[in-house]
């Protein structure tokens, strides 16, 4: 555990706060890690982008900060602050920043 006191369980913090968007770089940071799933924060730089992939479970998307292209199966979604997409198991999708923004992925194993 780091020393950071909002790393301790029943702190209160503000969620975008707890990433920093660095220049030509996504940052992530993992706040949960659990058999049954996963909580990280993405910080994406402008134009900044994860390629095409698929994971084996279910996530939510939730965008913090900012503007998104998230593309599912080949469709684009725009997606800003404040809005959320559900990425489908074993589906390809990919995330590009139309704008430097922070984003927080819940994974769900089951």
């Amino acid at each position: 555990m780091s020393n950071d006191p909002h790393d301790t369980p029943g702190s209160v913090f503000k969620m975008a706060d707890r990433v920093q968007t660095q220049k030509d770089s996504v940052v992530s940071r993992t706040l949960i890690k659990k058999e049954k799933g996963t909580v990280t924060l993405f910080a994406f730089d402008k134009e900044n982008a994860l390629s095409e992939h698929t994971a084996p479970f279910d996530a939510l998307a939730f965008v913090l900060d900012g503007e998104c292209r998230i593309t599912i199966d080949g469709a684009p979604h725009g997606v800003r602050a404040g809005e959320a997409v559900i990425l489908p198991a074993n589906r390809p999708h990919a995330v590009k920043a139309v704008t430097a923004f922070k984003m927080l992925l819940i994974m769900i194993r089951s």
